[in-house]
């Protein structure tokens, strides 16, 4: 399998998901967008796209003007040649846009280990349907996707207090995750190092809270390792 991963920072890759194809044999091909690296223009000869998060939102386009060129092809990937897509955090706001929605500021931002609640939608699904009705994941993030609510090719899948769309499907091959189910031991301690991220923690936990936090996502690392596992070979199995 030919998987093309869309980075937006080093540090934040497909984690332990990516260990998963690895050990599977796959050709991942990594863009580093930061990096100024490019999106290759033949996109069909991928099975598959990941597209990760980052510490930039996605109306920066004046900042970070390769967010332009992403969308396009995000659009392209799945609008256009309806290919498989799992969008995490960033990931998910940006397909969130591509598909006709809206990324607003979340109020409050939601950053800990938090409660994911699967909709009546979760049992027929098929990457999700294996799923308890409530999982606990990581979240860190203070933006969110909202307006696709009259799209027809929009299924809803989870939920949070908070945000509405923690999971959503756009037709049956495009999924968006706006929470972090695919971190392994290290990530909240290297992510906790990001200057945007450590801020948007402190504001919202105090200062100090990334080794609360740091111990909490390891507490409850088995179980997201285990979901993400079930995500992946159901992804492999159903959609690739």
């Amino acid at each position: 399998m030919n998987i093309i991963i869309l980075q937006h920072i080093k540090i934040e890759d497909p984690g332990y998901i990516k260990d998963l194809m690895l050990d599977d044999g796959f050709n991942l091909t990594t863009i580093e967008l930061d990096e100024g690296e490019k999106i290759p223009r033949d996109l069909s000869k991928f099975d598959a796209m990941f597209c990760m998060g980052g510490p930039m939102d996605t109306y920066m386009e004046k900042d970070y003007p390769w967010l332009i060129e992403e969308k396009k092809r995000i659009k392209e990937f799945v609008v256009d040649l309806k290919k498989p897509y799992l969008g995490f955090c960033l990931g998910c706001q940006l397909l969130g846009e591509v598909i006709g929605g809206k990324v607003a500021r979340s109020n409050p931002s939601e950053i800990g280990i938090m409660d994911i609640n699967f909709t009546q939608e979760k049992e027929t699904d098929i990457l999700f349907s294996e799923f308890p009705e409530v999982i606990k994941s990581l979240q860190w993030h203070s933006y969110e996707v909202q307006g696709i609510e009259n799209n027809k090719d929009v299924t809803l899948i989870a939920s949070s207090p908070i945000t509405k769309y923690q999971i959503f499907k756009y037709q049956n091959h495009a999924y968006g995750i706006q929470f972090h189910i695919e971190i392994k031991d290290t990530t909240v301690k290297e992510w906790g190092c990001v200057p945007e991220y450590k801020k948007a923690l402190e504001n919202q936990l105090g200062e100090g809270a990334l080794e609360k936090l740091d111990q909490s996502a390891k507490n409850n690392m088995k179980d997201m390792n285990n979901y993400s596992k079930i995500l992946y070979e159901n992804f492999k199995k159903n959609i690739i």
